[in-house]
């Protein structure tokens, strides 16, 4: 196990972690009209969009050299360290370890650079853009910033990214490694960005984002995510809690008879953690907001827990699907659930689907005992991630 000492959050409802742990236990949605730019013209014009503001929160130079998701990543990276009273500069610089993950990349800076490409030639587009777009680009600046010279990656699974950026930091921590940072973030909406999204065809065209209801027909994009500060587990100091075992797997190709392996994630996670399915007390949910997706992750967690055995929430009906960032504030949410025991709610869902069998938190808190929660994350193009959490 590895110990999660302390947290960072930047999301559509609240820009700081407490902030937005109020918002999820308040009910406050995140979501609404875009206005980064005028998406009325676009299949899709609402989404999270965060109240962060880098000023202030990243240096001068950064902002202007990186893109919004790396100035997210930064000032998450900033509060965490914070939040677990860690100061690198007291660490040795080839024990700590940066992993994040990514999924659009700077899709925002990218398209301002194109732009002034096609515009005004070639001498007009600035030097950073060879470094800002790039998918690797939160790792790096973190790493520079806090002269974290350790093992440094970066993991593209798209949603499930974030918990598997956060086990893949819990190996290096058995191999030596006495400090990581983990997480992602992304901040796609913009008009390059949201066009990327929109050929997937899982996005809202009713402005809805209603998983495990009868009305659902996709998920409503968003933008930030979260990082973890993460130690051996014999520190002093678990703040929030464990990180008890995890897993990832990925479906057969869609014109095979396989089963998706949602399941077989479910499974491999709990066994990693030594865990028996009576020993989690709550699921946070994948949540796709697609009919054919939700019965899926619905009977996987069934085959494993049985019909409304164990309680399932979905905070994100708050903030949308933040790609790269998305499984990693799922994890901080349940991470904050253990420590305050507490399950927060899924919200909007008035119309369940019969016969899903899930014993979905809806619109209010549920206080209850929580010793563990197991977290789902389903990427495009087959990935799948779980982790198990413990208090």
């Amino acid at each position: 196990m590895s110990a999660v000492t302390g947290m960072g959050v930047v999301a559509p409802n609240g820009d700081r972690t407490e902030d937005y742990w109020q918002a999820v236990l308040d009910g406050r949605s995140g979501l609404g009209p875009i206005s980064h730019f005028d998406a009325g013209g676009y299949p899709v014009s609402r989404g999270g969009e965060s109240p962060f503001v880098a000023k202030g929160r990243v240096p001068g130079r950064l902002v202007a050299e990186t893109d919004r998701f790396t100035h997210m990543a930064l000032a998450a990276a900033e509060m965490a360290l914070a939040d677990a009273g860690v100061d690198p500069a007291e660490l040795p610089e080839y024990e700590m370890a940066v992993t994040t993950a990514s999924s659009s990349g700077g899709t925002d800076f990218g398209q301002r650079e194109i732009e002034k490409l096609w515009r005004n030639g070639p001498r007009h587009v600035g030097a950073y853009q060879s470094i800002a777009w790039f998918y690797a680009a939160s790792t790096g600046q973190i790493a520079i910033r806090h002269k974290m010279r350790g093992p440094c990656n970066v993991v593209c699974a798209e949603q499930a990214g974030g918990l598997d950026a956060v086990a893949h930091s819990c190996r290096l921590l058995r191999d030596g490694v006495r400090l990581a940072l983990a997480g992602g973030t992304d901040a796609s909406l913009c008009p390059y960005g949201l066009v990327a999204q929109l050929s997937n065809r899982r996005l809202s065209p009713s402005g809805e984002f209603l998983p495990f209801d009868a009305r659902a027909d996709g998920y409503l994009p968003g933008e930030g995510g979260a990082m973890l500060a993460i130690e051996p587990a014999d520190t002093k100091k678990p703040k929030y809690g464990y990180i008890a075992g995890h897993a990832a797997t990925f479906d057969p190709p869609p014109w095979s008879d396989r089963p998706p392996a949602l399941r077989r994630a479910v499974e491999a996670a709990l066994a990693d953690a030594g865990a028996e399915p009576g020993d989690i007390d709550v699921v946070f949910a994948d949540a796709a907001g697609l009919p054919d997706l939700d019965r899926q992750e619905a009977e996987a967690v069934n085959a494993v827990f049985g019909p409304r055995a164990v309680p399932v929430t979905a905070p994100k009906t708050m903030t949308g699907r933040l790609y790269a960032g998305g499984a990693a504030l799922d994890l901080a949410t349940a991470l904050l659930a253990l420590r305050d025991q507490v399950i927060p709610p899924t919200i909007g869902i008035t119309s369940p689907v019969e016969g899903l069998g899930l014993d979905l938190v809806r619109d209010t808190p549920r206080q209850a005992p929580l010793r563990a929660a197991l977290v789902l994350a389903r990427g495009y193009g087959g990935f799948n991630s779980a982790i198990v959490v413990r208090a």
